[in-house]
């Protein structure tokens, strides 16, 4: 595509759907009938680039209401906002949901990771591509991991129009999936969200306090929220200052839950103290790790517990806007979450003066378009921006210098719904909770070969054999996945190992996310690395070197081990681990960086290829 305005034009439903996000454009410049006044002067570009972080709603917008984003809605929307098309085409490129080539209104997205895959993806995807051949009006695309993982093998229909509408098949089948695609909105209802919390239903709920209220309340009534202790976290907030609020967050011991494990309060402290305003407050709930979706069903069974959160940590840090960055393939969680924050801020429990206490805070929702980068803070920040969503470099890190430059407190969802209970409990009593390294409750996303895959809450502490026990080996156990594709494997005589930061890093593994897929003996394990291999290298963004040409070389590697049937793979092996160490030692990100640890720990550890 020209770096300058092409001639393609939008027709009236790209123009519609684009000015519906915008408002009618103000002048020529910005794509209205020209005035004798345009040709004076040119007005609006310094506002219209100002509004650049519209880019990203802008494409949905297009994409939701045609299927696919063509040149001449790309160009109005540029002209809209003043960006250059190029960069515009580089942004939607970049995303796997959107299309800058035409396709069907209706894309039937099948799951083909590791816990669909092990559940018979590639039989669904066979079945549902012969069901659905040309002319059948769908487009059928093998998808990386849906959240599903607790439904697998899992389906996502979504039916381009106004409004759009979509239908998640899963557990799939292929007549499931085909009706799905076909009638969305003749689909089966999803199950409740309680019903991926195996503990919901046993004896030992009351223990529970993270997803203590998943299946209890209404998830859309604010009313029941509050009757079940909601909105008391923020009262006390309230009570006790932003000061206090962080005090009692680092006392208690809270550290990041997405993998990092950086501590909480001491983040909220840097950000608080930076004189540079505004300040920002951003929710990463674009949870893409195949095997992870525990921020899912927290958004879908107690959606207010999040609103609540984000509340009290925009107040810790002083900041008045919150953004809930929200991965694009989870209809029904956006949905919950739109409503719950509509209820908030008319209850005037979000806007200009929060419960009366004369704080401001509001959230907005930005929707990813599948991207497992953008899982990356920075990278998340340059996707809200109306950019490619590759990472920055750090320092300066973000606390300093974050979304649209200015300081910006990052936390996913479950570390930020864990903010409640320690203002309610106290931060001595949440720190009693599980280790002394590891303290409170923590989510563990169990699925693969178990009879109750879904979502578990146990104290850090507990064993990796006492959570499959819950959750029921099917049958002989193979191997174990920590942490999801970027994590490790395990042997099944290591379950011993206690689920902590510092237990799983004494046992050479990482706990990650909290990902635990389990895999019996009828799974294939080299075809689970080809596709760990296939995923990183699918999901780089290509912005450095080791990271863009590693990973290629990390799948080709590993295509030839496979196709070399009962040949010494030794040399290939030795490839591997070369290339491995050169991603981790100098990949600009974590994705680079860990894209060799589940290919080395099961070469290593499970002897994979011997």
């Amino acid at each position: 595509m020209d770096l300058h305005f092409g001639d393609s034009k939008p027709t009236d439903e790209e123009r519609a759907a684009i000015d519906t996000l915008l408002g009618p454009p103000e002048s020529s410049w910005e794509g209205a009938d020209r005035s004798d006044a345009d040709l004076r002067w040119a007005r609006g570009g310094r506002a219209a680039r100002e509004r650049r972080d519209l880019l990203l709603p802008g494409l949905h917008a297009v994409n939701d209401r045609i299927g696919w984003i063509s040149e001449g809605a790309l160009d109005y929307l540029c002209r809209r906002l003043t960006v250059p098309p190029a960069e515009a085409y580089g942004v939607a490129t970049f995303y796997a949901m959107f299309s800058v080539k035409p396709r069907p209104a209706t894309v039937l997205h099948v799951c083909t990771d590791l816990a669909c895959a092990a559940a018979g993806a590639s039989e669904l995807c066979a079945g549902v591509e012969a069901r659905l051949g040309l002319g059948s009006g769908v487009s059928v695309e093998r998808s990386p991991c849906l959240g599903l993982c607790e439904r697998a093998p899992a389906a996502l229909a979504v039916k381009a129009g106004d409004p759009v509408r979509t239908a998640v098949s899963a557990p799939a089948t292929v007549e499931r999936a085909v009706l799905a695609a076909s009638a969305p909105d003749s689909a089966p209802e999803e199950p409740s969200a309680a019903l991926a919390v195996p503990q919901a239903g046993r004896a030992g709920r009351e223990e529970l306090v993270l997803l203590s209220r998943v299946g209890v309340v209404d998830p859309a009534s604010l009313d029941d929220y509050r009757a079940h202790g909601g909105y008391t976290a923020l009262r006390q907030a309230f009570a006790i200052g932003p000061a206090g609020v962080i005090r009692e967050v680092t006392d208690a011991g809270l550290v990041g839950r997405g993998g990092a494990a950086f501590p909480t309060g001491r983040k909220w402290q840097a950000t608080a103290s930076q004189p540079d305003h505004p300040h920002y407050l951003v929710c990463n709930a674009d949870e893409s790790e195949p095997g992870t979706f525990k921020d899912r069903v927290v958004m879908e069974g107690d959606p207010y517990s999040l609103v609540e959160s984000m509340t009290i940590a925009g107040y810790a840090v002083g900041a008045h806007k919150g953004y809930l960055y929200l991965r694009g393939e989870y209809p029904r969680a956006l949905e919950r979450m739109e409503h719950a924050i509509g209820q908030a801020r008319a209850r005037g429990l979000l806007g200009d003066d929060v419960l009366g206490q004369g704080y401001a805070f509001d959230i907005e929702i930005r929707r990813g378009a599948g991207a497992y980068i953008c899982g990356e803070e920075t990278a998340l920040f340059n996707s809200i921006e109306g950019y490619r969503g590759e990472p920055r470099s750090k320092p300066p890190f973000p606390v300093e210098k974050g979304l649209f430059g200015k300081p910006t407190a990052e936390n996913n969802v479950e570390t930020l719904v864990n903010v409640l209970p320690i203002l309610t409990m106290g931060a001595q009593a949440y720190a009693a909770i599980g280790t002394e390294k590891s303290t409170g409750p923590k989510l563990f996303c169990v699925s693969g070969s178990v009879d109750r895959p879904g979502i578990y809450e146990l104290p850090f502490g507990a064993t990796l054999g006492e959570l499959l026990d819950l959750a029921g080996v099917r049958k002989r156990l193979r191997a174990v996945l920590l942490g999801g594709a970027a994590g490790g494997f395990v042997r099944p005589d290591e379950l011993d190992i206690p689920l902590t930061f510092e237990g799983t890093r004494e046992a050479g593994t990482t706990l990650g996310s909290g990902v635990v897929l389990a895999f019996d003996d009828t799974v294939p394990l080299p075809r689970l690395l080809l596709r760990i291999a296939e995923f990183f290298r699918d999901e780089s963004c290509g912005q450095c070197v080791p990271c863009r040409v590693g990973t290629v070389r990390q799948e080709e590697a590993l295509h030839r081990i496979a196709d070399r049937t009962g040949a010494d793979a030794a040399p290939d092996i030795a490839l591997l681990r070369e290339v491995g160490r050169a991603m981790k030692d100098a990949s600009i990100c974590g994705l680079g960086q860990t894209a060799w640890n589940a290919v080395e720990s099961a070469i290593d550890r499970l002897g994979a290829y011997e």
